[in-house]
C-alpha cells in the first residue's frame, strides 16, 4: 500500500468522529499557538538590538561592574574615571568621552516607563546617539548644564503627552522643563529622556559619580583592542556592543527557556488529549481493525496506520496553532508599536520549524501506546466485539 493510501485512510478514521477530533486538534492549536507567541517574543527582541543597537550607541562603554547591574547599571563610577580614560584618549586612538548617568522610570503602566539618560550639555544627545535629530524645539546648549530641561524622545512625549514647555516631574522636589523634541529614530531611543548630567545627578543624590562612560573611537574597528586596553590600564570594566549583543542574548536565552517550560505544561496536556482520542478511536474500531488482520493486514500496517492518525491529527494542530500564533504575534507588534515603536514579537524560519517540529513529536509519542496495542490485538476477540 502506498504512503498517500495510508494517510487517506488515516484521515478517515479522524473525521469519523469529528466533534472530538475538532476539539483535539484545537486544544494542539492552543497550546502551540501560546509556544509560537511566548518564544516570538525573544526573536523580535532579538531582531530589534540586532537591527538598531548597530548604529547608535556608544562603540566602548566603561563602567565599574559590566552588565551585571543590567541595561542601566547604578551611579556608581567616580568622575575621577572620566578624567583618567580621557588622558589615554591620544595613546588609544579615542575620539571622544562622554559621562552618562542612566536610570530607569518604571511604572505599572508600561506606557509611562522610560529611560532618564543625563549626559553632558556641552555635548548633546550628538555625542553619542549621532543620528538624533531635534523635530520640536532645541537641543543641549552649553548653558543648560545644572538646569532644569530636558530633550524627550518620540515616543516618550507622545507616551507621557509631553512637548515643548511642558513640565517634566523627576522627583518630588526636582522637575525640568521640555526644550525639545526629538524626530522617530529607533525603538530605543525614543522612549529616552536626555538631561544634563549634572541635573540628573542632583536628581539621583549622585553628585561626583556616574553610570558609565561612554566612548567613541576614531576607528570603531578597533573597539575590542581598546576595549581591553582600558580593562588593562583603569581596572574596570569596558564592554563594546558586540558584549552587550551577547549579554543580551544570554539573557533572552534563559528567558526563552522560562517561557518554553510555561508552555510545555500546555502542549503535555495537549498531547494527552491526542492520546486518548486516538486510544479512543482504537477501543471504537477493534473488529474493524480485527477485520483488517484478518484479511492478511499485518501488525506493522495497523501500527502505522494508528501512527498517521495521531501524527495527523497532531500536524494539524501544529499548522493551526502557527496560524494562530501569527495572528496574535500581529497583536502584539500592533500593541508594542503604539507603545514603544519596536516589533516585540517575531515569527521566524526556527521559531516555526520548532513549532511543527515539537507537534509531530508529540504526535509521535502519543500514538506509540495506542499504535502497540491496535497492533497487538487478539484477531479472534476482536472480531466477537460487539
Amino acid at each position: 500500500m502506498k504512503w498517500t493510501d495510508l494517510w487517506g485512510l488515516a484521515w478517515r478514521g479522524l473525521t469519523r468522529r469529528r466533534v472530538r477530533t475538532g476539539l483535539t486538534a484545537l486544544g494542539i492549536t492552543v497550546a502551540v499557538a501560546s509556544m509560537v507567541i511566548f518564544l516570538s517574543l525573544g526573536e523580535g527582541i532579538r531582531k530589534v538590538f540586532v537591527e538598531q543597537l548597530g548604529g547608535i550607541g556608544p562603540d566602548i562603554q566603561v563602567s565599574l561592574s559590566g552588565f551585571t547591574q543590567g541595561f542601566a547599571p547604578q551611579p556608581n563610577l567616580p568622575d575621577k574615571a572620566v578624567g583618567d580614560i580621557q588622558a589615554l584618549a591620544p595613546e588609544l586612538g579615542i575620539k571622544t568621552v562622554t559621562p552618562v548617568v542612566m536610570t530607569v522610570r518604571g511604572s505599572l503602566d508600561v506606557s509611562q516607563s522610560v529611560v532618564l539618560y543625563g549626559l553632558p550639555a556641552t555635548q548633546g544627545v550628538t555625542a553619542v546617539f549621532p543620528n538624533s535629530v531635534t523635530a520640536q524645539g532645541r537641543a543641549f546648549a552649553a548653558a543648560d548644564e545644572g538646569k532644569g530641561v530636558a530633550v524627550v524622545g518620540a515616543k516618550a512625549a507622545q507616551n507621557l503627552n509631553l512637548k515643548v514647555g511642558s513640565t517634566l516631574n523627576l522627583n518630588r522636589r526636582n522637575r525640568a522643563e521640555v526644550v525639545g523634541v526629538l524626530a522617530p529614530e529607533s525603538g530605543l531611543v525614543d522612549n529616552f529622556i536626555f538631561l544634563p548630567l549634572s541635573t540628573l545627578q542632583k536628581a539621583e543624590g549622585a553628585e561626583g559619580r556616574v553610570s558609565l562612560v561612554a566612548v567613541k573611537l576614531d576607528n570603531p574597528r578597533q573597539a575590542r583592542e581598546v576595549a581591553t586596553a582600558l580593562s588593562d590600564k583603569l581596572d574596570l570594566e569596558a564592554s563594546t556592543q558586540s558584549d552587550f549583543l551577547s549579554f543580551v542574548e544570554r539573557a533572552l536565552k534563559i528567558s526563552d527557556a522560562v517561557r518554553f517550560g510555561i508552555s510545555l505544561i500546555s502542549l503535555i496536556v495537549g498531547g494527552l488529549a491526542v492520546a486518548n482520542t486516538v486510544m479512543m478511536g482504537v477501543f471504537e474500531r477493534t473488529r474493524e481493525f480485527g477485520t483488517l488482520r484478518a484479511i492478511g493486514a499485518r501488525p506493522g500496517f495497523v501500527r502505522a496506520l494508528v501512527l498517521s492518525e495521531s501524527l495527523l491529527l497532531s500536524l494539524v494542530g501544529g499548522v493551526g496553532g502557527v496560524v494562530v500564533g501569527l495572528v496574535g504575534i500581529w497583536g502584539v507588534n500592533l500593541y508594542t508599536q503604539d507603545l514603544a515603536g519596536i516589533d516585540a514579537a517575531a515569527l521566524t524560519p526556527r521559531l516555526v520549524g520548532l513549532a511543527l517540529g515539537i507537534s509531530l513529536f508529540l504526535g509521535l509519542v502519543s500514538g506509540l501506546l495506542p499504535a502497540r496495542t491496535a497492533s497487538r490485538l487478539n484477531i479472534t476477540e476482536a472480531l466477537g466485539r460487539v
